[in-house]
C-alpha cells in the first residue's frame, strides 16, 4: 500500500472560489466553558474548556423539548400535578388539576424557561420526573454526549446534574434538525390556553433581535451554573452553534453571556468560509491493472466534502491517497480500491473512499481457456477438468 501526498485540482477550486481574507483574531470569551461548532459537519471551530463538566442550568430544556417531541404528540392533554405546580420561578403559575396541551407547555418552557412547564412535560412523557431524566441521559449518550447527566428536566441544580460545552453543542446540533423544535425557539411570542386561563408567553432570547441570522436557542441561570446560553445563527450558507457556560454571575454575568455568544458567532462568520475540498465523482487518478485487457481503470472520489475553514487552513490542506501500486483483475465497477485522507492542521479530518469508475475482467490464458471449455464443451471451470496452467 503506497501513500501519496498530492495536490489535486480541488485545491485549485479552493483558490479560485474563495477570496483571500485577513486573519481574524480569536474571540474574547469570559465563560468557564465555551465552544463554537459547525452545524453541517460537527467540526469544532473554537473551544475553551469545552470538555469540562459544568452545571448548565436551563439549557437543559433543549433536551427536555426534543425528548418530548420524539416521544409524545403535541396535541396531548397534560394534567398539571402538585409537583409541577410547586416548581420554583421562573414559572407559568400553573395550578394543580389544570389541563393544557403539551404543545403550549413546550412553548412556555423554551420561550420563557418556565420550570413548572418542564416538570409537567417530564411527568406526562416519562410517567415520572425520574424516569424522564433517565430518558434524557440515555438520549444524550446515544447522540455522543457522553459526559452529560440529567437529574432535573428544568435545569435546577441537583446532584450530579451536569454537561459540557461540547456535549450541549452536540445536543443542540441534533435538536436543530427537528423542524418543530426550530419553529418553537424562533417564535417571538405565544398564547398558551389551558382549562383555567390564558397565558401570554414572550421569547427571552435577545440574540434573535440583536444578531443577524440568529436562530436561537436557550438561556439558563442557576446559582451553581451562572449565566449560560446555547445559541445558533446562519449566514451565507454557514450555520454555527455556540455554547457558553458560566459567563458570570449577577448583572455582569447576565449581560456577559450575550457578549460571549456574539463574540463567538461573529468570529466564526468572519474567520471561516465553506470550502469544497473534494467533489463527488471527481477524477482520483488511475489504478494500474494486471491480467486484464486494459492497462488501468480510472478512479473517482466517492463523496463530496465541504468544510468550513480559515484562510490559513485552506492554504495548508493536504489530501493523502492510499491505494495499491497495482491490482490484479478482476476489479468491479464501483469497487472501493483505496481511500483519501483529508488532512487539516496535520490531523486527519475525514477519510473518503476511492472507487473504480470501470470494471476490469480477468483476461489471461487460464480464464480464456475456462470460457472456451464452458461455452463450447460444457465442461465448466478449468479446475473441474484438472488442468494446471503455469503462472505468467
Amino acid at each position: 500500500m503506497k501513500k501519496i501526498v498530492a495536490a489535486f485540482a480541488a485545491f485549485c477550486m479552493l483558490a479560485q472560489a474563495i477570496p483571500v481574507a485577513a486573519a481574524v483574531e480569536p474571540p474574547s470569551v469570559e465563560a468557564l466553558g465555551a465552544i463554537l461548532m459547525d452545524f453541517d459537519t460537527g467540526r469544532v471551530l473554537w473551544e475553551k474548556n469545552a470538555r469540562e463538566p459544568l452545571a448548565m442550568a436551563s439549557t437543559t430544556k433543549i433536551m427536555t423539548c426534543i425528548v418530548a417531541l420524539e416521544n409524545a404528540v403535541l396535541s396531548d392533554t397534560v394534567t398539571i400535578s402538585k409537583r409541577a405546580a410547586a416548581a420554583p420561578d421562573v414559572q407559568m403559575n400553573l395550578q394543580a388539576g389544570e389541563t393544557i396541551p403539551l404543545e403550549h407547555l413546550l412553548y412556555a418552557m423554551m420561550l420563557q424557561s418556565s420550570n413548572d412547564a418542564a416538570v409537567a412535560v417530564a411527568e406526562h412523557v416519562g410517567g415520572s420526573v425520574e424516569n424522564f431524566c433517565r430518558m434524557m441521559t440515555e438520549k444524550a449518550l446515544a447522540l455522543g454526549a457522553a459526559d452529560t447527566v440529567f437529574e432535573t428536566p428544568n435545569g435546577l441544580d441537583a446532584g450530579e446534574h451536569h454537561s459540557t460545552a461540547y456535549d450541549l453543542a452536540v445536543i443542540a446540533r441534533y435538536a436543530l434538525q427537528n423542524e418543530t423544535f426550530l419553529k418553537i425557539i424562533q417564535t417571538p411570542a405565544y398564547t398558551a390556553v389551558s382549562s383555567r386561563t390564558v397565558y401570554g408567553v414572550t421569547n427571552k432570547n435577545r440574540l434573535l433581535r440583536e444578531l443577524s441570522g440568529a436562530q436561537g436557542i436557550k438561556t439558563g441561570f442557576t446559582g451553581k451554573a451562572g449565566h449560560c446560553f446555547v445559541g445558533a445563527a446562519e449566514r451565507d450558507g454557514l450555520r454555527l452553534i455556540s455554547v457558553v457556560l458560566g459567563s458570570g454571575w449577577g448583572a455582569h454575568g447576565k449581560e456577559q453571556k450575550w457578549v460571549d455568544t456574539k463574540h463567538l458567532l461573529q468570529y466564526g462568520f468572519a474567520a471561516y468560509k465553506q470550502a469544497e475540498v473534494l467533489a463527488a465523482d471527481a477524477d482520483a487518478g488511475v489504478l494500474p491493472i494486471k491480467r486484464a485487457r486494459q492497462d488501468s481503470v480510472p478512479l473517482y472520489f466517492a463523496e463530496s466534502v465541504t468544510i468550513p475553514m480559515t484562510e490559513a487552513e485552506r492554504e495548508s490542506v493536504d489530501i493523502r491517497v492510499n491505494r495499491p501500486d497495482m491490482r490484479r483483475a478482476p476489479v468491479a465497477e464501483g469497487e472501493v480500491v483505496g481511500t483519501a485522507d483529508i488532512i487539516i492542521n496535520g490531523a486527519v479530518y475525514k477519510t473518503v473512499a476511492i472507487r473504480a469508475a470501470e470494471g476490469a475482467e480477468r483476461h489471461d490464458l487460464k480464464t480464456s481457456l475456462e470460457k472456451v471449455l464452458s461455452t463450447y464443451l460444457g465442461l465448466g471451470a478449468v479446475e473441474e477438468v484438472d488442468i494446471v496452467l503455469p503462472e505468467f
